[in-house]
């Protein structure tokens, strides 16, 4: 019978590790000493440094060899927000995510730590410094979302300190930074055709924008804090830049650095909810006959003319956590990481 290897303090897996914030999670950690795998379906980046593990998810076979003799495991494997691919959200976010927690368990790895997400407990109306206490949304905005929060509970719920599996999810909000391959490119994609000529509501609701690092960094001091008797095990945990800023302000400073016009004009939040609610409508009705899928979606609406940002006080007082980048830093690095982006003249 073969033998399980010990597990080391700093050998960990990050499930998802060839993604946006999967590869800056293992630039980190390596950068912090840690024995690293890397875990996904495929191989994002090169590194002598990174042992890779090409699989499926949903297959526990693919997954134990990337466990052996780890102590902690980082699953932030996520599809794309923006896919309508409802089965790959809920093979990923569920399915997969049952299949972790059984391989963690077989593998003997001690901690698992979840990139769930703030919009849980979001179902498109303001929340103005919300808490982790907050009820998950009884109506999400979307399915992703859906299968988010069926992720989170599993996870949450796996928390056994008597068998020495102990687990935590990290809530981020508006992720952006170098690499991003969804908010810039998406952003600057509906700037050049023109999309971007309008801003919903007044401009003044707040929202979270976490630069990437400061994700990183609360899913780092998450896994160091998580012992069998902190208040870490089997919670969920607020994670943003501590700055909230007006939705629009943030866009026009994205766009303007990158050489794009920032919005001139401004409709009225209920009229662009119902006409977005309209454009749902009349594709639903065209379904039969056309395939369409229309950018200006009731979910887009509430993202951007609603106030949702978010407490970050319980991570500081549990875990020490505290922003390693201001937003204004972040917004800086991030336009000058997208030069080909950038619009001459």
């Amino acid at each position: 019978m073969a033998t399980r290897s010990r597990p080391s303090s700093k050998k960990c897996t990050v499930i998802g590790g060839s993604g946006f914030l999967g590869q800056h999670m293992v630039e980190r950690l390596l950068e912090r000493g840690y024995i690293v795998n890397v875990f996904d379906i495929r191989k994002g980046f090169e590194s002598e440094k990174v042992q890779f593990f090409l699989g499926d998810l949903c297959k526990k076979q693919d997954l134990l060899p990337a466990l052996e003799g780890v102590t902690v495991v980082f699953h932030c494997a996520s599809p794309p927000p923006s896919s309508d691919n409802k089965q790959l959200f809920y093979n990923v976010n569920y399915t997969g995510t049952q299949t972790v927690i059984q391989a963690c368990k077989e593998a003997g790895v001690q901690k698992l730590v979840l990139t769930s997400s703030a919009s849980v407990v979001f179902e498109g109306t303001d929340i103005k410094n919300g808490q982790e206490d907050l009820p998950y949304a009884k109506k999400p905005i979307d399915y992703y979302t859906e299968t988010k929060i069926l992720q989170e509970k599993d996870v949450l719920k796996a928390n056994s300190p008597d068998d020495n599996f102990l687990t935590v999810a990290i809530r981020p909000h508006g992720i952006f930074g170098p690499r991003d391959p969804q908010l810039v490119p998406i952003l600057v994609e509906a700037a050049k055709s023109g999309k971007m000529k309008f801003m919903i509501g007044n401009g003044k609701n707040l929202v979270d924008f976490t630069y990437v690092d400061n994700v990183v960094h609360g899913h780092i001091l998450a896994a160091e804090h998580l012992q069998k008797d902190s208040p870490l095990c089997g919670k969920a945990y607020h994670i943003t830049n501590d700055e909230p800023v007006p939705f629009w302000t943030f866009m026009t400073e994205m766009l303007e650095g990158l050489n794009y016009d920032a919005p001139k004009y401004s409709i009225p939040y209920w009229l662009a909810y119902y006409l977005a609610c309209l454009v749902s409508l009349l594709v639903l009705l065209l379904k039969p006959l056309i395939t369409l899928k229309p950018t200006f979606t009731p979910m887009r609406v509430a993202l951007a003319g609603t106030f949702h940002y978010y407490s970050c006080e319980q991570a500081k007082r549990d875990m020490g956590y505290k922003p390693v980048c201001s937003l204004e830093e972040g917004i800086r690095r991030t336009v000058q990481s997208y030069p080909h982006l950038r619009r001459d003249g």
